[in-house]
C-alpha cells in the first residue's frame, strides 16, 4: 500500500505576549513568546482541486495558538506546548504530526541569555484494528 505524501505548512515566529512561568512575578507582569509550528498532511485534494477549502487553514491554526498561550496561565511552557499540539490535532483531523516550538525571550535568572525554547511534536495514531 503506497503512503500519501505529506506536506508541511509551517507558521514561524508568530509573537504573543502572555503570562506564563513559575515565579509569580512572571504571572503577574508577562513576557514575550515567540512561537512556531509545523503542520504535516496531506495536501493531495487541496493541490489538485488549487481550492483552499481543501487545504488546511493556517489562520484557524493561529487563532489555536493564540487562544492557548493568551489564555489560562501556566507554570511549565512544556504545558503550553502540549495544550497547542492537542488543541491543533483535535481541529484539524487531516493532520498527521504536528511540531510546536515556543521561545520564551525575557528568563528571569542569574544568567545573561537569549530566550529558553521548548519543541514538541505530536502525531496522529492510526489503529489497524
Amino acid at each position: 500500500m503506497k503512503k500519501a505524501s505529506l506536506t508541511k505548512l509551517s507558521i514561524k515566529g508568530a509573537v504573543f505576549y502572555a503570562y506564563h512561568g513559575v515565579k509569580k512575578e512572571e504571572r503577574k507582569l508577562g513576557g514575550k513568546y515567540e512561537v512556531d509550528l509545523d503542520l504535516w498532511y496531506d495536501a493531495t485534494n487541496a493541490i489538485i482541486k488549487d481550492d483552499v477549502a481543501s487545504a488546511l487553514n493556517y489562520e484557524e491554526a493561529m487563532f489555536c495558538i493564540a487562544e492557548v498561550i493568551s489564555g489560562e496561565s501556566y507554570r511549565l511552557v512544556e504545558t503550553v506546548a502540549n495544550e497547542i499540539l492537542n488543541m491543533i490535532m483535535e481541529k484539524f483531523r487531516m493532520l498527521e504530526k504536528t511540531t510546536v516550538t515556543i521561545r520564551k525571550m525575557a528568563v528571569p535568572m542569574r544568567r545573561v541569555i537569549d530566550h529558553i525554547e521548548v519543541e514538541q511534536s505530536m502525531e496522529r495514531d492510526h489503529d489497524d484494528g
